[in-house]
């Protein structure tokens, strides 16, 4: 027995029969469901609906056809069963002389009023914060566009336009520059160390406090000789392109060319004809003289 789902149609229905008929009953046969205050939604099986129609029709009610009644209606799915609440287990005590695995295997998850007044606290609770939620929902998360509105348009006024803007030249710059200082340095060292060595090996002779003295002199002495040299190197070079900076180039036109256009061929008369004859041309009495080569006018 299919059961299909009462519609609002069929529910009109019902309604106008009971107006109608209140004492008569509808069909309601062993496994049938009742039709006695049926909503929309309930089931009906097809002969309840067969059985509404011809009671209809026998009071001249010809609205609620069947095709009318059925539209919209569905096979009934009952639906699932309500989850069984859990049920309370036995708890098990400890014994003297027996182990307390048992007393600790089992835990009781009783159906009592505890029970429910917690779940139903929760529920409601969950409700509560699911509310809030739809009222006041939390802010978005900003994007980094919507953080630096004008980090767009900063990389587009600063981005490179040339290699030497990548940074390559200026690494190499960079390199160049620790190079040389250091070979500057290594240099100093030679050189006050070459002084202090020569030094010493010429005064082999004096007392060693002496040659000491002489030694670490000279050396000091060097030493202040070449950092002296290097800054007045680095003086001149600094003036240098102080001075560079202040000179004006002024440049000066000494000789100029002009570069002439084409020839404009000129319009003759040739053979009784006027026209333009390309000068360059041996177009000569309307027939154009034929080149020979050397081999031919040396034969």
């Amino acid at each position: 027995m299919v059961l299909l789902t009462i519609t609002p149609q069929i529910s009109d229905a019902i309604q106008a029969w009971k107006a109608a008929e209140p004492d008569d009953s509808l069909r309601c046969d062993d496994g049938e469901p009742n039709l006695d205050g049926a909503e929309v939604g309930n089931p009906i099986t097809h002969a309840q609906v067969i059985d509404l129609r011809n009671k209809l029709k026998s009071k001249g009610n010809m609205e609620y056809t069947l095709e009318n009644l059925l539209v919209g209606s569905r096979v009934y799915l009952p639906p699932p069963p309500p989850k069984p609440e859990p049920v309370s287990s036995p708890r098990f005590r400890a014994v003297p002389g027996d182990s307390e695995h048992y007393a600790n295997q089992q835990r009781s998850y009783s159906q009592s009023d505890e029970y429910k007044a917690l779940m139903a606290r929760l529920r409601r609770e969950e409700e509560e914060r699911a509310y809030e939620r739809m009222i006041n929902p939390p802010a978005p998360t900003e994007t980094f566009g919507q953080q630096f509105p004008g980090a767009r348009s900063f990389a587009a006024v600063n981005q490179p336009h040339s290699k030497a803007d990548l940074g390559d030249d200026a690494e190499d710059v960079t390199y160049n520059d620790v190079h040389r200082q250091l070979m500057l340095i290594l240099n100093f060292l030679v050189s006050i160390i070459g002084v202090g060595a020569t030094l010493w090996v010429l005064a082999r002779w004096w007392s060693t406090p002496a040659r000491l003295f002489l030694t670490m002199g000279g050396s000091l002495v060097v030493g202040v000789a070449e950092v002296g040299v290097y800054y007045f190197y680095i003086w001149h070079l600094t003036d240098a392109s102080r001075k560079d900076k202040k000179f004006k180039e002024q440049k000066e036109v000494v000789q100029t060319w002009v570069v002439e256009g084409l020839s404009v061929p000129e319009p003759v008369t040739v053979g009784g004809r006027e026209g333009q004859v390309d000068p360059l041309s041996e177009d000569i009495g309307g027939a154009r003289r034929r080149k020979r080569s050397p081999t031919r006018q040396k034969a």
